[in-house]
């Protein structure tokens, strides 16, 4: 089920709500326990046992860990076992195909339909299995919190990934208030509109412009641009929604996204994107492989097993490998070369980012490496295509003002105005009276939008 939906929105979020707030604060967990089950089965109904598994699983890991002498073996066999889960059901058939490839065997691919959200709810109980093993967490003796923290449908299928650690007094108590459920409202209302009034439209283009026949190097370029745009507002747009619903239910989930296309640096970049899968990644193998305390060509070892783990923890094809390694490379020449010179020339900074940021994404977006390469022989003309056709400028021309709101709207710029005029008394109380107008329009427009269009795709749930 895909928040920007109206079974989701007009159904069963009111229902809960409405059973969630009748209820005791001694039930309210056993409410949104229910419910995250039934929101998960209503979109994985063969594989919701395999959730269930790694609930019951890492619910033992984590008590086990905490009683037992031979912490270092039961850690092990925990990480084995949820990463064992996860390679089966997610990169069986990658690993077959390139054995056939290299060996030239003949193995026959399993049927194997990865469930939904198996990146994620691993990487989630693999944080908590790990903090209750060094001890940075209690191990929770509670099945029914323990099945909530791995269950809680806003962050269930695609993030963010929240440690337990970072809710677990929310998860026993929490408080509930009109400004703090208010303000939830409002996050989830930004996230539907950048879903569905910015990311699905301008996903529309790209698909058109992948599909006309009088391709052009502008073409290509506005692709980049245009997937890009609706990767970022697809994805912020969820994680939105995501924060603002556990707002609404007494959670406070860390920041998923920081402005990234506003970065001056590759490494910038890594800082404001994606923050609760690279800061995972950061603190689970970064730092207990050595970090950067550790010898030079280790450092780089270190850097490139990260990044090519991040790359292969997006799919499990080729592309998103090379994503990840094209990443490390420019983050190791950051670091050694022209960091310090980014870092004096924010503008040439800025320019240079978005531009190794929208080649990234079209190395995340094909489907194979020869496409990629195709694509990039297209994108830097070295190809017989015409800089500009009138097809493509009928399009750039429609899709226009989208574009422009789309580029001003994945900067802070907005937000800073606002809270700049917000200091002034006057204007102040005159802001707040229309951002509830502003509000209610814009789910009118959403409500608007899904009515009347089949296209809403979410490009994360791929990973």
């Amino acid at each position: 089920m895909l928040f920007s939906s109206i079974s989701f929105l007009y159904y069963f979020l009111p229902i809960l709500l409405f059973c969630y707030f009748i209820v005791h604060n001694k039930y309210k967990n056993i409410v949104l326990l229910i419910f995250s089950l039934l929101f998960y089965f209503y979109g994985e109904q063969i594989h919701i046992w395999i959730l269930l598994l790694s609930i019951i699983m890492n619910y033992l890991f984590g008590i086990w860990l905490e009683k037992s002498n031979h912490k270092k073996k039961i850690l092990a066999f925990s990480i084995i076992s949820n990463v064992g889960i996860l390679m089966y059901f997610k990169y069986i058939n990658f690993f077959i195909t390139n054995i056939n490839t290299i060996f030239h065997t003949n193995i026959g691919l399993l049927k194997v339909i990865m469930p939904i959200g198996i990146s994620f709810f691993t990487f989630q109980t693999l944080s908590y299995v790990i903090d209750v093993y060094k001890g940075e967490v209690k191990a929770n003796h509670h099945f029914f919190d323990f099945a909530t923290y791995v269950c809680l449908f806003p962050q269930l299928v695609a993030g963010p990934i929240v440690r337990y650690k970072d809710i677990a007094q929310e998860l026993k108590e929490r408080k509930h208030s009109i400004s703090n459920f208010s303000l939830g409202i409002s996050r989830f209302i930004i996230g539907l509109a950048k879903k569905v009034l910015i990311a699905n439209v301008i996903g529309e283009l790209s698909s058109i412009l992948l599909g006309i026949s009088n391709d052009s190097i502008l073409g290509y370029w506005v692709i980049a641009i245009s997937y890009t745009l609706q990767i970022y507002f697809d994805f912020s747009g969820y994680s939105d929604m995501a924060i603002g619903l556990g707002n609404m239910f007494g959670f406070h989930f860390l920041e998923n996204f920081n402005y990234p296309l506003w970065a001056s640096s590759i490494t910038d970049f890594w800082r404001r994107w994606h923050i609760s899968l690279s800061s995972w990644f950061r603190d689970y193998i970064y730092i207990p492989l050595g970090g950067n305390r550790v010898s030079t060509i280790k450092w780089i070892r270190n850097i490139f097993i990260v990044w090519l783990l991040t790359g292969f923890w997006h799919g499990a094809a080729w592309n998103f490998i090379i994503w990840g390694l094209f990443f490390a490379l420019l983050l190791l020449l950051e670091k050694k070369i022209w960091g310090n010179f980014l870092k004096k020339h924010k503008i040439v900074g800025h320019i240079y980012t978005i531009l190794l940021v929208l080649i990234s994404f079209v190395i995340f977006s094909v489907n194979s490496l020869n496409e990629g390469i195709i694509f990039m022989k297209h994108l830097f003309g070295f190809t017989h295509l015409p800089l500009l056709t009138s097809e493509v400028i009928y399009y750039i021309r429609s899709y226009g003002v989208l574009l422009i709101i789309s580029m001003i709207a994945s900067t802070p710029l907005l937000p800073n105005i606002i809270k700049i005029l917000k200091q002034k008394k006057g204007i102040k109380s005159m802001i707040n009276g229309l951002e509830i107008i502003y509000y209610v329009i814009l789910l009118l427009l959403v409500t608007s939008f899904l009515i009347d269009s089949s296209f809403n795709p979410f490009l994360y749930f791929r990973f």
